[in-house]
């Protein structure tokens, strides 16, 4: 076997050896499932060397996680893979799937922006070098905070929007990358801050069923967090879902003070009254 598909990282991705290393699998084993199971599924460079990217680790690991809990093999395999479909397009269905902990409510568009704004306000615009990620649905929705996504981008790491925009335009600030019909980004309004000392995020779903509702009135499952663990996961769906324009610090995310967790609870409260009054 060739060392360098063992551990040699060449800007393509990372070797079996790392793989193996990073998910406590051995290699054999590793090899064994992606012939039986077509899992992992490497890319293969021109001289037939296995390449494996962050997306495989969480894949093996989640295999593992499933087996452990009680599932045959090749159930488990089934169960990763259409979870890791579904986190590869939706950042509210990777966030829960990833921290089944967090509690989803069912929140009006008025009490959404007002959570959004909140969070630029006090998150993106005040972070030290923060990443930030933002899907608009539509490219008017965008274009109404255009304005505001400029500044927030000067200040930022990177900065990069989701839309509907026609095409992708890497040389903008923020970048924006165009939403095709089919993904599902377009039926979510996401804002991730992803920062070492104000991180935040919030993803929401649309319910579906709300063609005929005013625009005011409709309606969002959402689910937000101040835990940078949970944060820097909704990142890094962003940034695969942003291929190539997606730009995410490494690193692991530390654990939320007591204060923080004390801050999104007193948050969470805080949305319900809002959207109760809004209701009312």
């Amino acid at each position: 076997m060739d060392p360098s598909e063992e551990t040699a990282d060449d800007g393509s991705g990372f070797g079996i050896g790392e793989l193996a290393e990073r998910t406590g699998v051995p290699r054999a084993t590793l090899r064994t499932w992606e012939s039986r199971y077509g899992v992992p599924r490497p890319r293969r460079l021109p001289g037939g060397h296995r390449r494996y990217t962050d997306r495989d680790v969480r894949l093996v690991v989640d295999v593992l996680r499933l087996r452990d809990s009680g599932l045959a093999l090749p159930a488990a395999v089934v169960a990763a893979g259409r979870a890791a479909e579904a986190e590869d397009t939706s950042v509210f269905a990777g966030l829960r799937r990833r921290h089944p902990g967090l509690a989803a409510q069912t929140i009006s568009k008025p009490a959404l922006l007002a959570l959004t704004r909140a969070i630029e306000d006090e998150c993106c615009a005040r972070a030290e070098q923060a990443t930030l990620f933002a899907a608009f649905q539509r490219e008017r929705f965008y274009l109404a905070s255009a304005a505001r996504w400029a500044d927030l981008a000067r200040t930022a790491r990177s900065a990069v929007v989701f839309a509907d925009f026609g095409r992708s335009d890497g040389t903008a600030s923020p970048v924006q990358v165009d939403l095709p019909p089919s993904a599902p980004l377009r039926r979510e309004w996401v804002l991730v801050c992803d920062s070492a000392d104000l991180p935040a995020c919030v993803a929401a779903w649309e319910l579906p069923g709300q063609e005929a509702v005013p625009d005011t009135r409709r309606r969002f499952e959402s689910v937000w967090s101040v835990d940078a663990r949970v944060v820097r996961d909704a990142a890094r769906i962003c940034a695969g879902l942003a291929g190539e324009w997606g730009v995410v610090p490494g690193g692991p995310a530390p654990r939320p003070s007591a204060d923080l967790i004390r801050a999104q609870s007193l948050f969470h409260r805080f949305v319900e009254h809002l959207d109760a009054a809004a209701a009312g």
